[in-house]
């Protein structure tokens, strides 16, 4: 008997059609649910969370993170950290730019210090907040790159001079006659 028909679970010499029995086995089917990425208290992350999905932060996070989904800070939470998502909780302690395109709320035992972009704020009674904020669906899209504009060098003006003569500017000379 062979290995095969000792872990299987058919009765032997049962046959199986032959439709199903050459073909591979399916392909598993694409999750429609998102992600979730939970640390916990005593978890530490330092450097980049680029997730698909949701973040619950309750440990500590030097660095970025940035989710598809929502944001959720904790009591217990120590973000050092620029934080973007959809709707962005801070119960914990927050430092470092916020971007929440739906709603960014700091509840009553939450901190933050660090601008914001947002296009809804919530800020409740006995939270903390230290920050520049710039509101409405425009301010929290994502910002596109912009090109770096040359700036036209501009020559220092000679020094006054002590004798009341105009001085040629740096690098010019006396003008020739």
């Amino acid at each position: 008997m062979s290995a095969w028909a000792t872990l299987s679970t058919r009765a032997p010499g049962a046959r199986v059609p032959r439709s199903t029995a050459d073909q591979p086995p399916p392909e598993p089917q694409a999750s429609t649910q998102r992600s979730t990425v939970t640390l916990g208290p005593r978890d530490r992350l330092i450097g980049e969370l680029h997730i698909d999905g949701d973040v619950h932060l309750s440990g500590t996070v030097q660095g970025e993170i940035h989710a598809t989904g929502n944001v959720e800070v904790d009591d217990e939470a120590k973000v050092n950290a620029s934080l973007a998502g959809g709707d962005v909780n801070i119960r914990g302690h927050v430092s470092g730019p916020v971007t929440a395109r739906k709603k960014l709320v700091v509840a009553k035992t939450g901190s933050l210090t660090g601008d914001v972009r947002v296009a809804r704020l919530v800020i409740q009674d006995g939270a903390s907040f230290s920050g520049n904020v710039s509101m409405g669906p425009q301010a929290a899209a994502p910002a596109e790159p912009q090109a770096a504009e040359a700036i036209p060098e501009v020559e220092a003006a000679p020094p006054p001079s002590t004798d009341g003569k105009a001085q040629p500017a740096p690098g010019k000379g006396k003008p020739k006659r």
